[in-house]
């Protein structure tokens, strides 16, 4: 025993390593992963909101807390937009003739007094410019709980006849009204033809010029859709070109000025033909230019026999 502790003893006994004051490599990348202030400002903002992320969700998650909330918010919007600086109390239409107005209150259809919040003001002026009599609206709400409607009305300008009726156009062709549907201010122009409409603003120039003949004039007619007759309320028919119908209706009244053309047993003057104005006769017009011709053939025939 003596020998095994003797033996034990005389073996040098080894050096202990000091300790190294070095941080671990784990531990050298957190610390400077830590000293990024990137990381730091994500650790310090994206745990609470993380956190926060979670609570609001884990609230939600009961669809009868979500049905309260809505609801709540609900009932704080509504109170907000029932308040009465928010009311409109007063319709006022402008620019509308008394029909017109009564056709646009139908359209709006409001219900007062109403909250501004749930008066759609895009959605009321496309019903109004819907309309046929109108051509544009404005609507504005002003102080006071007052919403105002501009109506720029289309004004009738003439009657068109068709076969489905006779109605009131503007200026534009529009249509405005049926026949009869609306008040008028006084007697219109009568228009007849297809494609009639869209050739309104020559129609009302020829009416135009036409006034030296009074009431004379019957109407105007489309042929063709390329082209317009004037008739008289004697049935004569005044046929003008293409191109340069007012010229041509010019020169006939000039010819009428002169030579009372349009008073005569005419059934048609036809200017159709630039360069030549052809007139057709009525029938008894016709019988006593025969008759007369006849005469002056027989007696230029008597004195040739002479």
């Amino acid at each position: 025993m003596r020998s095994l502790i003797a033996r034990k003893s005389s073996v040098p006994a080894q050096p202990v390593a000091p300790h190294d004051p070095a941080p671990s490599r784990l531990s050298y990348r957190v610390q400077r992963l830590w000293l990024t202030p990137v990381f730091r400002k994500a650790l310090n903002i994206g745990v609470p909101l993380f956190l926060l992320f979670a609570a609001i969700s884990w609230y939600l998650s009961d669809e009868e807390r979500v049905a309260s909330l809505f609801d709540a918010a609900y009932e704080i919007r509504r109170e907000v937009e029932n308040r009465p600086e928010f009311r409109v109390n007063v319709l006022g239409i402008d620019g509308a003739s008394e029909d017109v107005t009564e056709e646009v209150r139908a359209a709006l259809a409001i219900d007062l007094p109403i909250s501004s919040f749930d008066l759609d003001l895009e959605e009321l002026r496309g019903r109004l410019e819907a309309l046929p009599a109108v051509r544009t609206a404005d609507l504005r709400i002003q102080t006071g709980g007052y919403l105002a409607v501009r109506i720029d009305e289309r004004r009738p300008a003439a009657l068109w006849l068709t076969h489905e009726g006779l109605s009131i156009i503007d200026h534009e062709g529009h249509f405005i009204a049926g026949f009869g549907q609306r008040e008028l201010d006084g007697p219109l122009p009568l228009l007849a033809g297809e494609g009639a409409d869209l050739a309104v603003p020559e129609a009302l120039e020829l009416i135009e010029a036409a006034l030296p003949l009074g009431d004379r004039v019957h109407g105007l007619v489309r042929m063709g859709e390329r082209r317009w007759d004037v008739v008289l309320t004697n049935d004569t028919r005044i046929m003008l070109p293409e191109t340069g119908a007012r010229g041509a209706f010019d020169r006939v009244l000039a010819l009428h000025d002169v030579g009372e053309i349009l008073s005569r047993d005419l059934t048609a003057v036809d200017l159709r033909n630039p360069g030549r104005l052809t007139v057709r006769l009525t029938d008894g017009a016709m019988e006593e230019f025969r008759r007369i011709r006849a005469l002056v053939a027989n007696g230029t025939s008597g004195e040739n026999q002479g």
